[in-house]
């Protein structure tokens, strides 16, 4: 039965022969609830005659069919799911036409754990055969909401279980071609050059994605997650971000440029604390900036602290504090930085 049809063509458990053999079992909220759940009187009966094929642990095909009409009335019924899973296996269903149940289901819930699941359940049975259509599933899913936790969590789980991570960089670039501020994707772009077998890994693919990551970059500084994105390029390699002729050369169009600073400025000084060192071009850009009321001899560091206390006011309090310790953790990320060299080099 299609799962939009459940609601519309019910008939009473009771009043179903071939249900006639079955005692329900009420629910048992012991002799005084203190309150009461106003349940519907079909969900009620429903469910009492779940509980009584649950108890006889009935797997059959009428159990099967009970099992929609509760997940229906309450998809996040998780011992309901899991029951169908136990009926499913028993009866050796098809489970390409267990996932058409699905997607009916999910269709109005997709940020139910319990779909998502009884999905990845599915798909693990299918094994490769399920790949295709769970990446298009999700796809689905993101047109209608390109954030959604547990469809990229399942998209994830899919390539790195079964595979299918020929196209999803590409995949990743579309998205990001359709919005560029779509965080989401970033952070399936950096899952797919870290994670993917087929590119290499985050070393082999820098040099491309720090070229495409700048040009980002230059087309909307005030966006951040390509700031972020270009921190992860670099991730356990402080050294190569601090020595890469293009991150410099980004930092230096952006604070040259009329467009917002915020990111690019905490970039810079991110890079100073691990010991960059900036250009003369660097400095007078930033000496542009800086707030008249700072005095001239002020440390680097901190003109950019005081710049982002006015561009940032939102922060504040936070660039007051990184100003007041920039010293220390200059000190503490370039040990940290000499440490691993070191550890390299062992």
């Amino acid at each position: 039965m299609d799962c939009r049809e459940v609601t519309k063509t019910r008939i009473p458990f009771k009043e179903r022969p071939d249900w006639a053999d079955v005692k329900p079992v009420p629910q048992d909220d012991g002799p005084c609830p203190v309150v009461p759940i106003a349940y519907t009187e079909d969900f009620s009966e429903t469910m009492d005659y779940f509980r009584a094929i649950y108890v006889a642990d009935e797997r059959s095909t009428r159990a099967l069919q009970l099992t929609s009409e509760a997940i229906q009335l309450n998809p996040g019924n998780y011992t309901v799911w899991q029951f169908r899973r136990v009926v499913l296996e028993a009866l050796g269903v098809d489970l390409h036409e267990e996932l058409k149940f699905v997607d009916c289901i999910a269709g109005e819930n997709t940020k139910n754990y319990q779909i998502w699941h009884h999905r990845r359940w599915l798909a693990e049975k299918l094994g490769v055969d399920a790949v295709t259509n769970e990446l298009e599933f999700t796809k689905k899913i993101f047109s209608q909401d390109a954030k959604n936790y547990h469809a990229w969590s399942h998209r994830q789980w899919v390539l790195q279980a079964l595979g299918g991570w020929e196209e999803e960089l590409a995949y990743c670039q579309k998205l990001l071609d359709d919005d560029i501020y779509n965080n989401s994707a970033w952070n399936q772009r950096y899952f797919v050059i870290t994670r993917s077998p087929l590119l290499g890994g985050l070393v082999a693919m820098r040099e491309l994605e720090v070229n495409y990551t700048v040009q980002t970059i230059r087309a909307s500084p005030e966006n951040e997650s390509p700031w972020r994105y270009l921190r992860g390029l670099f991730k356990n390699d402080t050294q190569s971000l601090v020595q890469d002729s293009q991150v410099a050369s980004v930092l230096l169009d952006v604070l040259t440029s009329q467009n917002s600073h915020v990111h690019a400025l905490s970039f810079l000084l991110d890079l100073l604390c691990h010991g960059f060192e900036p250009s003369q071009e660097l400095k007078s850009a930033v000496d542009v900036l800086t707030p008249q009321s700072c005095s001239p001899d002020l440390a680097l560091t901190k003109k950019i602290c005081s710049i982002l206390e006015h561009a940032d006011p939102m922060r504040v309090k936070y660039w007051n504090w990184r100003k007041s310790m920039v010293r220390v953790q200059s000190a503490q990320s370039q040990n940290a930085d000499r440490l691993a060299n070191l550890s390299m080099q062992g």
